[in-house]
């Protein structure tokens, strides 16, 4: 496993738990001992965690960093106004009859919310958008198989969920992600869902990135994307101006609201 990865996954398991030890990590990340206690001194001294004797400890205020790593019920407040208003401007995208792929993560619930009573197909691996279309007669709902990751918004993720898509013929995908880096490229943190991210962009004929302004840079260790393979970004008002720009020279179109 590559470094940049493992210390991805090292942060999203302290952040979770608020606290691990060396001994379950190693055995976790299929690493030696030696191996997690250098990466957790190296997350110590970036402040991202830490570092006490035989295992690390959440950095304070790193909680509010993660987001979209976060199970569900937890971030359903932070930026709030922010993602729901992303939401109700991507809703609009979305024509009759359409079929649309909605990806893992908070926004994509709001938008699934901003869907409800429209004639159209959502296809979707997130059991939290199920829950808020399952009882809405207009709504033809696809639920893609795979393992269920129950922390993180109750999704089903893996290579069964990864062949599904592959029967799939969408007219437009939503994605979420962890942040927008300065040069356009779209990141995120959750090993199991970049895959999966690049097996919906595959099956549909328009790719949406839906990303609150709180997400530029935001954070993430894993490429998901170039600007380049975007068509539209939708964002609020006082997201980062030279990142806008950058994505815009890439050719996506850029919806502020």
């Amino acid at each position: 496993m590559l470094q940049h990865v493992r210390h991805a996954e090292i942060m999203q398991r302290v952040r979770l738990a608020g606290a691990t030890s060396v001994r379950d990590l190693a055995a976790q990340l299929g690493v030696s001992p030696s191996t997690i206690r250098r990466d957790l001194e190296i997350l110590d001294r970036d402040g991202t965690l830490t570092r006490v004797r035989g295992g690390a400890l959440a950095s304070e205020g790193a909680s509010a960093d993660l987001d979209d790593d976060l199970p569900f019920a937890g971030v359903a407040s932070p930026g709030e106004r922010d993602k729901d208003a992303v939401a109700a401007r991507a809703a609009r995208l979305v024509r009759d009859g359409d079929v649309v792929l909605l990806d893992i993560g908070t926004t994509t619930v709001r938008l699934a919310r901003h869907l409800s009573g429209r004639r159209v197909t959502v296809v979707t691996s997130s059991l939290a958008v199920v829950d808020v279309l399952r009882g809405d007669p207009a709504v033809e709902l696809l639920l893609l198989g795979g393992m269920l990751r129950r922390a993180h918004h109750s999704s089903l993720v893996g290579v069964l969920t990864e062949e599904a898509l592959r029967q799939v013929s969408a007219d437009r995908v939503f994605l979420s992600a962890s942040g927008v880096r300065p040069d356009g490229q779209v990141t995120d943190s959750t090993i199991a869902e970049v895959p999966l991210k690049r097996a919906m962009m595959v099956a549909a004929g328009q790719v949406v990135l839906l990303v609150d302004r709180h997400k530029f840079p935001g954070n993430g260790a894993l490429r998901v994307c170039g600007p380049e393979e975007l068509d539209v970004v939708v964002t609020n008002d006082g997201a980062d101006e030279p990142t806008v720009r950058t994505l815009t020279a890439a050719g996506a179109q850029v919806l502020l609201t």
